[in-house]
């Protein structure tokens, strides 16, 4: 019966120490990233292309066929 009440004591200290981590976590802004990293990679824009296919720079900004004369 001891041992039982020793391993209850026990439990009740590693739940308090996790409530406690947690609560300090939340107040330290820990969960405040509403889109997590693991998704941005999915949606994430690429960098708009400065070079044609031709290997030119393009000069042409609006141009969407990155097809430029040299």
């Amino acid at each position: 019966m001891s041992v039982i009440m020793i391993l209850l004591g026990a439990s009740l200290l590693v739940a308090i120490f996790f409530l406690a981590a947690f609560i300090w976590s939340v107040k330290n802004g820990q969960f405040e990233d509403d889109f997590s990293p693991a998704h941005r990679i999915l949606f994430e824009v690429k960098p708009p292309e400065t070079t044609c296919k031709s290997g030119h720079a393009c000069t042409n900004k609006n141009c969407k066929s990155r097809i430029c004369k040299p």
